[in-house]
């Protein structure tokens, strides 16, 4: 992994890893979390994603789990303590979207964001993408502060969050 994305070490015993097939139940506990933690941070809602039936965490683990079009990394302790996804932008192939950032409460502070980050990074460069874009909810600071310190600028596109249009998200890029 290169240093040029991440800034600290982390916490001992934490693995960054891609997702695997048969990692359905791992993939829907830390996303029930993201979703319970942050709801502001995602355009989905803990409601909705609750309701899935497990052919869907199955179907989204599965094609994350191999290839150049779509990837989960899993920050894995004794517990899940975060995730990213990323995947191919459906109007420009050549940009990857980042997706679904999340790092527990008790990960936090301690690098695991900027590893999974650098980790869609990479992804995204091996897979021959140019850009990664990503949306991030507008006042989510910290968020946005990762993002800066990895090399993302604001784009100035904003639009309304999907799952709560009174807030509103903004456009970042990475040039790779």
């Amino acid at each position: 992994m290169s240093d040029r994305y991440v800034r600290f070490s982390l916490l001992p015993m934490i693995t960054v890893r891609r997702i695997r097939s048969s990692e359905a139940d791992v993939y829907r506990e830390v996303r029930l979390a993201a979703l319970e933690d942050s709801p502001f941070a995602f355009s989905s809602t803990l409601t909705t994603e609750r309701g899935y039936e497990p052919a869907v965490w199955e179907e989204r683990t599965r094609s994350a789990a191999g290839g150049s079009r779509s990837v989960i990394f899993l920050a894995l302790g004794d517990r899940p303590l975060g995730m990213v996804a990323a995947l191919q932008n459906t109007s420009d192939e050549t940009v990857a979207e980042l997706v679904s950032m999340w790092v527990a409460p008790s990960g936090r502070g301690h690098g695991v964001g900027a590893t999974l980050v650098a980790r869609a990074i990479e992804w995204a460069t091996e897979s021959g993408y140019r850009r990664v874009e990503l949306w991030v909810t507008r006042g989510n600071e910290s968020a946005e502060h990762l993002y800066r310190r990895l090399g993302f600028e604001v784009t100035g596109d904003a639009k309304p969050l999907p799952s709560d249009p009174c807030k509103d998200e903004i456009r970042m890029r990475l040039e790779l």
